[in-house]
């Protein structure tokens, strides 16, 4: 089977080259690019992110990222976010009192955590959700986090629906949020898979086995 076909996208923001190293030393094949064609044609798309939410907002609307995420996500067509790669596709964003609209993939809003030390840097456990296939053979293991916002709660509502209910794997430092998702094609980590040695280069390898 050939190499699945990655593009990270580049909006201006993320830590690109070390999710390109991470999913070469995976199997992938990697281009880092903004180029719209080439984000909707590859297997998977890679939404990294590190900074302010407005910025990455500003950053992403100029090469049509919202747009791509459409697309890509009606077609069925997988996406993994990472940091604030994740938090953009929620509503919206709160940071120092500006509310940013997001990419609007989930219901909800990513304010800053409650808790006695920000940002959080380091490594921590999760409470990978039943059924994961991100977290299998990796549910024990710790992952590395830096930030200080995140989502803290669940607003999408599949009660009903014909579709599988997202998993949710959640953290906590101060108080639980998200620590990742996977809903369907879309799948997102608040933790850098990248820099969490052997278990994030187990993850990255378990995404790349739900593309085919």
């Amino acid at each position: 089977m050939s190499a699945p076909e990655i593009v990270v996208l580049d909006y201006g923001s993320g830590n690109l080259r070390s999710a390109q190293r991470a999913l070469e030393r995976v199997g992938a094949q990697v281009v880092v690019t903004s180029d719209r064609d080439a984000a909707l044609a590859a297997d998977g798309l890679v939404v990294p992110g590190v900074g302010a939410y407005a910025a990455c907002m500003q950053g992403l609307r100029a090469v049509e990222g919202p747009k791509i995420l459409d697309i890509r996500l009606a077609g069925g067509r997988p996406v993994l976010g990472i940091c604030v790669g994740m938090q953009v596709l929620f509503d919206h964003g709160v940071e120092h009192g500006v509310d940013t609209p997001g990419c609007s993939q989930w219901p909800g809003v990513v304010d800053q955590l409650e808790a006695p030390v920000l940002p959080h840097m380091g490594w921590n456990t999760v409470d990978v959700a039943e059924g994961s296939r991100l977290f299998e053979g990796i549910a024990q293991e710790r992952f590395y986090f830096v930030h200080s916002y995140a989502a803290r709660s669940w607003e999408l509502d599949t009660a009903g629906s014909a579709t599988q209910a997202p998993l949710l794997t959640w953290a906590t430092h101060g108080q639980p949020f998200l620590a990742a998702v996977e809903n369907g094609p879309l799948c997102a980590t608040q933790f850098h898979p990248e820099k969490s040695g052997d278990a994030g280069l187990t993850l990255l390898q378990n995404w790349l086995g739900t593309l085919s």
